[in-house]
């Protein structure tokens, strides 16, 4: 049931009040509008094309207990033992225990699991102790995405605003209203119109994604820049274990090949690393961790980074030749496709790969209803932090993680809503004092320092002295952002860049608060792990 009575969309007209203000259009804001829109006019803003976020490069799959021979215990054991001693072990039970449900609601809305004698296929992923990843292929993001994107398409109560980016949570407080602190929209700048507008809702849901592009490799597509977990930390939301920044250990090294990675599934089937061929292409995970190639990603990465410095090479090689052609075409038909588009025959020869950020572990920080610590406001897949990853997250539990909170949100709204709940008048934005910006180079040559240096100094190991000179640089890029912003026309860039240094210092700033090395974080100066796990919080002033 809507709560106001807005027009509708007409050329020349932007429609402003909804039900549901979704942010992001990848697996978890999709989920949450198929969940809503039965009961609740909903838009989804999404500030490029509906299916450029991260979800639809998920190679590997959805991790759920699926075989008689698993185990809810054992899926949990492996993901208390991945999150280094970090993981909420409630919120763990509630996402495992959910799984295999969240794989039948994908079922049920026509997603092409791959199947095996007429069961759903299961391959197994590093720190997984059995068979448990369901997928499609290894292509299993875009094939959800592509499925969930019709169905949304064909909602009529699910309104898709592309080009839209959010630029701020609007809050009672903001607006000066008595009361509890509570959510009552956003401004969005919308690129065709190059203009804000603002939107006005009883609930707000964000599901932007991590911050991948904080770092000068990546795995994360172009729109991977932090934008909720900024907006909810300027909002006033705590947020958690920003230290721990996954770097997958096997994206692609090619010139030509911007952010493609090689899916934990190919080690999953046998995939050996090696040293690169000058050096005798030896293998070398075993003098790392017993688990060798099977061991977590944090462990992988790191081995990887210490065989790269130590010898100098710009990269190591992923071999999988061992498998016969006919498995790698069926399996791997994209990485196959992919890696022969660039001259690389994976059924001859290995792979050239290299540690890219991978994933954001940390985030907003919710309870198991998804709800931050504003009211009307939650925060759904890589955006929050729910406790189930904790300093490292386990192979193909993301996009698990974004169906089973999203529709735990969904719940929690549904319960929540009130049918005549009466919203405050939102004031437009004001831009009348500000111009258009003569020196926009500023903004690509900032974006362009802030990645590099948090890749020097941030990255997969991290020194006191590193993060000194990040947080340094950060204060600096903090105050000319200010400025632009203040006395500028926004822009896209300018948005994602203020994000992207907002994401900077909370990840330094919980990196320096944590005095030991766990999980994702390493630190050279503090090298043992503390006996207590705790998490980093951070408040806002």
């Amino acid at each position: 049931m809507t709560t106001s009575s807005p027009s509708p969309s007409v050329a020349g007209a932007v429609r402003s009040d909804y039900d549901v203000l979704i942010v992001g259009s990848g697996l978890a804001g999709l989920s949450c509008a198929l969940m809503l829109a039965d009961q609740f006019d909903v838009a989804i803003l999404t500030k490029r094309g509906v299916a450029e976020g991260s979800s639809g490069w998920a190679q590997g799959g959805i991790a759920a207990v699926w075989d008689k021979n698993d185990s809810f215990a054992a899926h949990v054991d492996d993901t208390l033992v991945a999150g280094a001693g970090l993981c909420d072990r409630t919120a763990t039970e509630f996402v495992v225990q959910h799984a295999p449900e969240s794989i039948a609601w994908l079922q049920s809305l026509g997603v092409p699991f791959s199947k095996e004698d007429g069961h759903l296929h299961l391959t197994r992923e590093g720190g997984h102790s059995a068979r448990r990843i369901v997928h499609v292929t290894d292509a299993t993001g875009a094939a959800v995405q592509k499925t969930l994107i019709e169905r949304v398409r064909q909602h009529p109560r699910i309104h898709v605003l592309e080009g839209h980016t959010l630029v701020d949570l609007i809050t009672s407080r903001k607006l000066g209203l008595p009361g509890p602190q509570r959510c009552v929209g956003l401004y969005a700048h919308h690129d065709e119109s190059d203009s804000v507008h603002s939107f006005r809702a009883q609930h707000t849901i964000l599901a932007t994604g991590g911050a991948g592009k904080v770092y000068l490799y990546t795995t994360n597509p172009d729109t991977a820049t932090g934008d909720g977990i900024a907006a909810a930390w300027r909002a006033g939301c705590r947020v958690q274990n920003m230290e721990f920044i996954q770097f997958h250990p096997t994206c692609l090294y090619h010139p030509h090949a911007k952010s493609f990675l090689i899916s934990e599934a190919v080690r999953g089937e046998g995939g050996k690393l090696l040293l690169p061929p000058s050096a005798g292409g030896k293998r070398f995970m075993l003098d790392h961790d017993e688990r060798a190639e099977l061991a977590p990603r944090d462990i992988v990465a790191r081995a990887i980074d210490f065989e790269m410095k130590k010898g100098g090479y710009d990269c190591v090689y992923l071999d999988i030749s061992h498998q016969p052609l006919a498995f790698l075409q069926e399996h791997f038909p994209n990485i196959y496709a992919r890696c022969l588009e660039l001259g690389i025959d994976i059924s001859k020869e290995p792979i050239p790969v290299v540690p890219a950020a991978h994933y954001t572990c940390g985030g907003v920080w919710t309870d198991l209803d998804a709800r931050t610590d504003l009211a009307g406001l939650y925060a759904v897949g890589e955006t929050a932090c729910t406790g189930l990853h904790g300093a490292n997250r386990l192979a193909s539990n993301s996009l698990v993680e974004c169906m089973v909170f999203a529709k735990a949100a969904t719940k929690t709204i549904a319960k929540n809503h009130q049918c005549n709940a009466s919203l405050p008048t939102l004031p437009a934005w004001d831009d009348s004092r500000v111009t258009d910006a003569d020196e926009s180079v500023v903004i690509s040559h900032n974006w362009d320092e802030l990645r590099r240096f948090m890749w020097d100094y941030v990255g997969i190991v991290r020194t006191n002295k590193r993060l000194e000179r990040a947080a340094h640089r950060i204060a600096l890029l903090q105050a000319e952002i200010a400025e632009f912003y203040a006395h500028f026309h926004v822009s896209r860039d300018l948005l994602e860049l203020r994000n992207l240094v907002q994401v900077a210092d909370l990840i330094v700033k919980s990196a320096q608060a944590r005095h030991e090395s766990r999980g994702l974080h390493y630190s050279r100066d503090y090298p043992k792990l503390l006996p207590q796990a705790l998490p980093t919080t951070l408040v806002p002033r």
